[in-house]
């Protein structure tokens, strides 16, 4: 060509046309060819398809097929042995297919790349996806990452432990820690420790020991944490001795390091009490005393519940004030916890004492603080000062939940004070709160204690017209209002009407029929209603024959008295009831 050129033995259009393609060729040559030789067995047409490309009069939308017609124009240029549409259409199909795989081999390798420079945001994201709960998602993105080789790193893999036994799936997160141990990440203390809770969480306490073994197998030492979950986990089921056995093989036999550790010690404190070993408690109380171990709200919590329960209230008040006195700030749980003993011991100046002092150092009383010294002046028959509490408790915003008012309301109805109970129903209601069967009832026991019987009627049947069925309190108050009355048609009514509401009659429903029957000395109704109790199955004391026997003795009928007293005697030996 750069000869034809030089002896210009051509046109002036051909001219140019060979300079052109001449300089196409010398491109081709110095820079792309180098790159895309291999691709092609004839590298002369590869440059003579790139040298299409870059024709000045070829079509942008189909170069290819622009340059041949251009070739094509002119027939006497070419050696007619094919046709060249043809021939640059099939280069153009290899010139696309090569492009293509190129393209997808730079893809794959700016993937990998990538992905190794991401390590730390993929393990972010499956770190993440375990905090919201999408754990099989997590598994799901490390599966397939390990599929491209990429291994997530032990933080990551301790995320998906946790979340695997936060929601009980123990089966997932033992087939994940096997696997680590075998690709890794190897397990460590804390992958460990996590799988350990979660075992000990769903009780599976011997799986949990056997990781335990485990990890000591593999010189991965148990740290404190790991030792309180196993210690805390034996305690719970009532196996101190082993957990100290446990704790002592850890800390090489001896467990006065345990005693520096406030955690460790609360657990075993809490197991000693609750086997009512307060002397043992007490004697590791002593052992932390002595080396100065700094105690915190949970500890002394554990002591004075500890002290409650073996009902000694002056040890647990002494350690309020050691509390104090050493400025650990006793909080909502400490007060609660003094107040319900002293109710459960009818100490209730003592109670509203502790009570008074929970307002004045700032620990804001809670709905349990409420509910104890309620229900304890209630059961020990100081209503109103119930009532006074409730009160404060509307004060502080604290809106009582509907036991309480029904606590307040049983204590007057008990004691027949029914104006009072309708009041306290009446801002109950003012409230918000609707009565349920268990208000309605302590209002027709207070009637009942008052003798207004109609009104108890009356508001059975406001009952049935607001929705709430009666249940048997409601038919056994009732029953034993008509039988008071002797009124025995009326009773016998209400026992047929619970039977049809499928309200099955106990023990006490018999005995006001007996005691009803006795009242009218028809004593043959009476026994035939003790028989009916006997066949009915119904576990009863000696309550109802002590009123037959009683009511014969009376009637100075011995014999009769006699005859009840050995059935009572037969029945004692059938069902080992025994002897009251």
């Amino acid at each position: 060509m750069a000869l034809l050129i030089s002896c210009a033995q051509v046109s002036s259009p051909q001219l140019v046309i060979l300079r052109f393609l001449n300089q196409s060729l010398d491109f081709v040559n110095d820079n792309v060819s180098k790159i895309f030789s291999p691709l092609f067995a004839n590298l002369r047409d590869f440059k003579m398809l790139l040298s299409c490309f870059e024709h000045p009069h070829s079509d942008p939308a189909n170069p290819s097929h622009s340059y041949t017609q251009e070739w094509s124009s002119d027939k006497k240029d070419y050696d007619g042995k094919g046709d060249p549409e043809a021939i640059f259409n099939g280069l153009d199909s290899i010139l696309k297919s090569s492009l293509d795989r190129l393209r997808d081999m730079r893809g794959s390798v700016s993937w990998r790349k990538n992905l190794k420079l991401d390590e730390s945001c993929h393990g972010s994201i499956i770190r993440e996806l375990c905090s919201q709960g999408k754990l099989d998602t997590a598994l799901w993105l490390r599966r397939k990452l390990m599929q491209r080789g990429h291994f997530p790193g032990l933080l990551t893999h301790n995320h998906l432990l946790n979340g695997l036994c936060k929601v009980g799936h123990m089966d997932k997160a033992d087939e994940l820690i096997r696997e680590m141990s075998e690709m890794g990440p190897s397990p460590d203390c804390v992958s460990y420790s996590t799988i350990i809770k979660g075992l000990c969480r769903v009780n599976n306490v011997d799986r949990a020991l056997c990781f335990f073994e485990t990890m000591t197998k593999y010189g991965v030492q148990p740290n404190r944490v790991t030792c309180n979950i196993m210690v805390h986990t034996l305690c719970k089921k009532g196996l101190l001795e082993d957990a100290t056995k446990l704790l002592g093989e850890i800390l090489g036999g001896t467990l006065e390091k345990a005693t520096s550790d406030v955690v460790t010690s609360t657990i075993l404190m809490d197991s000693c009490f609750k086997q009512r070993d307060m002397t043992r408690a007490l004697a590791l109380w002593k052992e932390m005393s002595q080396k100065n171990t700094l105690a915190d709200s949970v500890l002394y919590n554990v002591l004075i519940h500890g002290c409650c329960l073996s009902r000694n209230v002056i040890a647990a008040y002494g350690f309020l004030c050691d509390m104090v006195k050493r400025g650990v700030g006793p909080d909502v749980f400490t007060y609660n916890t003094l107040i319900s003993a002293f109710c459960k011991q009818g100490k209730l100046v003592e109670a509203c004492n502790v009570f008074g002092i929970m307002q004045r150092v700032g620990v804001a009383p809670d709905q349990i603080s409420y509910k104890v010294i309620i229900q304890g002046l209630c059961i020990h028959g100081d209503v109103a000062k119930a009532m006074e509490f409730l009160l404060g408790m509307l004060e502080s915003s604290l809106l009582p939940e509907v036991l309480l008012w029904n606590v307040v309301i049983n204590g007057h109805g008990r004691y027949g004070d029914v104006s009072n109970a309708l009041s306290v129903r009446d801002l109950m209601l003012s409230y918000g709160i609707s009565p349920n069967i268990y208000t309605n009832n302590s209002l027709i026991h207070g009637y009942v204690k008052g003798g207004d019987i109609i009104e108890a009627f009356r508001l059975k049947h406001q009952m049935l017209s607001a929705g709430i069925i009666p249940d048997i309190v409601t038919y056994n108050l009732l029953i034993g209002a008509a039988c008071s009355l002797q009124n025995m048609p009326l009773a016998l009514q209400l026992y047929d009407d619970m039977l049809k509401k499928d309200c099955l009659p106990d023990i006490i429903t018999y005995t006001e029929l007996i005691k009803g029957y006795c009242r009218k000395n028809q004593l043959k109704e009476a026994e035939s209603v003790l028989l009916q109790l006997q066949v009915s199955g119904i576990p009863l004391d000696g309550v109802p024959f002590k009123i037959l026997i009683k009511k014969y003795c009376i009637l100075q009928q011995l014999g009769k008295a006699v005859l009840v007293y050995k059935k009572w005697l037969v029945y004692a030996t059938k069902t080992g009831a025994g002897m009251c």
